[in-house]
């Protein structure tokens, strides 16, 4: 796939989510102050990573990634509520997110919790509701224990607290890579399985394509420790420095910035390769490696 054909795929894409994204909130029957706060971090934007792998990946089998917009939404919708949980007082206290005001800052505490807890329930209420065509039972029990598995407590959850306790102490590389590897990888992996799954693949291919989701979220992480040393807040659109103000152990501190910018540069290979091992057309997920390594937001 060409440059330009991709870069129209990707808009198309992002577009379909973000209507399954705004329709889902709108239709549901709940209070209006509730639905507002879902919306207020829903549609606050950014790349859609994660979404973005689910119809790479369809399209790598040769499926049609439209197919599997109601997953890649619950995917999202995940992402988001970790994101508005991370924000808060208790955890790491931040005022911006992607250049807005955080959600607990616009609606308050209460408000905010609420919201992340309505948007992971919905996700998988939303994988329910795939059609039939698109993903018989069989296929919608792996992606909800898929998908509860790669947030819950042996995820993205148990990332976050081991990164909690983190604080303030002197990890080793292994240790920091085992955090990142819950609290960012898990979903980013199951994001590029969830595609794989909707599309018939075998286990061979869903082993190739698990590792290459293991470097591109170990590549996701560092870019975004080294962004926090260097990146631009107004690019950003959340303050730069964070984690050092938190006392978090991070890939700069523990390899030095070249250093960090040296382990970048090996997972991106390293994902790179496993996709070249899967004798699919990864033009699409190439692309996206491509934009984790060299993000700036």
């Amino acid at each position: 796939m060409e440059g330009g054909l991709l870069n129209e795929k990707i808009k198309e894409y992002k577009q379909l989510l973000e209507n399954t994204l705004r329709s889902s909130v709108q239709n549901l029957d709940a209070p209006s102050s509730l639905k507002e706060a879902m919306a207020y971090s829903l549609e606050a934007g950014g790349k859609r990573i994660r979404p973005m792998l689910v119809f790479a990946a369809m399209d790598a089998f040769g499926k049609n990634p439209a197919h599997g917009v109601t997953t890649a939404a619950a995917i999202e919708m995940v992402h988001t509520y970790s994101l508005i949980h991370d924000d808060l007082p208790s955890m790491d206290n931040d005022d911006l997110r992607r250049g807005k005001p955080t959600n607990h800052k616009v609606f308050g505490e209460a408000m905010a919790i609420l919201a992340g807890d309505a948007l992971l329930t919905h996700s998988f209420e939303l994988i329910g509701t795939i059609p039939d065509e698109h993903a018989g039972a069989d296929k919608k029990i792996k992606l909800v224990t898929g998908l509860a598995k790669a947030a819950g407590a042996s995820g993205m959850v148990g990332g976050q607290a081991a990164d909690m306790e983190g604080e303030d102490k002197e990890l080793t590389l292994a240790e920091l890579e085992s955090i990142h590897l819950n609290k960012t990888g898990r979903l980013l992996e199951f994001s590029v399985l969830a595609g794989s799954i909707l599309s018939g693949a075998d286990q061979e291919k869903l082993t190739i394509l698990s590792r290459f989701a293991y470097h591109l979220g170990l590549a996701f992480q560092i870019r975004d420790d080294i962004l926090d040393v260097e990146g631009d807040e107004l690019a950003l659109g959340k303050r730069v420095g964070s984690d050092t103000a938190n006392h978090k152990s991070t890939y700069p501190r523990l390899l030095t910035l070249e250093g960090a910018k040296q382990a970048l540069d090996h997972h991106i290979t390293m994902a790179r390769e496993q996709l070249g091992l899967t004798g699919l057309n990864t033009s699409f997920l190439l692309e996206i490696t491509e934009m984790v390594a060299t993000r700036n937001s």
